[in-house]
């Protein structure tokens, strides 16, 4: 596993949702990678911070900003 897709994955395994093959990827990228650990280790700390936003509150055109935002993220 890249660290592209260990971004892409990081919802997914916070929400217990990979499958067995390639949560154990998810796992293993994370014991070889300093910035993914940091990047899940942040991730953890905003969810906990800022707690769920609930999607009704966001407009769609606000939805589709944020998520082509964090795609291009790199």
């Amino acid at each position: 596993m890249n660290c592209d897709e260990f971004v892409e994955l990081v919802t997914a395994f916070l929400d217990g949702a990979l499958d067995p093959a390639t949560e154990a990827r998810f796992v293993e990228h994370l014991a070889l990678c300093e910035g993914c650990e940091r990047y899940l280790e942040q991730f953890r700390t905003t969810i906990t911070e800022l707690g769920e936003l609930p999607p009704e509150s966001l407009s769609p055109a606000v939805r589709e900003d944020l998520l082509n935002a964090f795609r291009a993220w790199h």
